[in-house]
């Protein structure tokens, strides 16, 4: 019984502790590129629009938003939104992330199958998020194993959202990376540093992804102990 009840504590220990080391991953590489400039001194404003000029990307606003680390890339409005540090810093952090969100940009004109796919799961997925916990521990509470499953089956959407979000966001990064080399913004060493900065925002989605299949397999096997 304290054999399982460690493991368990383990389990959810580990669950806490992977993504805030991701986060924390993150802000102190960003902190860090954030105040090395690159050769170039663009500022991430002007590293988006050159990069969106430069592959025949014209319908694609770019815009000022609140937050740290909020920027993002909006399909539906055809809008690159990056956080004020981004946007007119001109440091490496700044050019990596813009180049990064310009790359899902890319990815929209370009009609990347990952991407489309994605925003399909959209809906799925935030429903499935929303009903799996509450069908999945009625399950447990009631002992009812098909309500359970039903949960269970809700989470795997909000699963496969994750696993699939991976694949978009190395592509990004890959893209951002070959487009700053090619458009000169970074030059010889620059593209070393750039890329940990990349490599960094990369882990919260790796961290994400690693807790949800997690969470989904602790349950799947629950439902099996159940239903035996």
């Amino acid at each position: 019984m304290l054999g399982g009840l460690g493991g368990y504590i383990i389990y959810i220990a580990l669950l806490m502790i992977i993504p805030i080391w991701a986060q924390s991953k993150v802000k102190k590489t960003y902190k860090k590129y954030s105040k090395k400039a690159t050769s170039s001194q663009m500022t991430g404003a002007e590293v988006a629009r050159k990069i969106l000029n430069d592959n025949g990307i014209s319908d694609v606003n770019i815009e000022v938003t609140k937050g740290v680390l909020s920027d993002h890339y909006d399909p539906r409005k055809k809008v690159l939104r990056l956080s004020k540090d981004i946007y007119y810093g001109q440091s490496m952090a700044s050019s990596a992330i813009a180049a990064h969100e310009v790359g899902h940009a890319i990815q929209d004109a370009q009609d990347y199958a990952f991407l489309r796919f994605r925003h399909a799961l959209v809906p799925v997925a935030s429903f499935g998020s929303k009903m799996s916990f509450f069908l999945i521990f009625a399950g447990i509470i009631f002992t009812m194993p098909n309500m359970l499953l039903f949960g269970i089956i809700f989470m795997s959407a909000a699963v496969l959202f994750q696993l699939v979000t991976l694949p978009v966001e190395f592509d990004a990064s890959n893209r951002a990376m070959g487009q700053l080399v090619s458009t000169g913004v970074i030059r010889n060493n620059e593209e070393r540093e750039t890329k940990k900065v990349l490599n960094a925002a990369a882990l919260t989605y790796v961290a994400a992804a690693m807790v949800a299949l997690a969470e989904l397999i602790r349950f799947v096997l629950i439902y099996t102990a159940s239903s035996e």
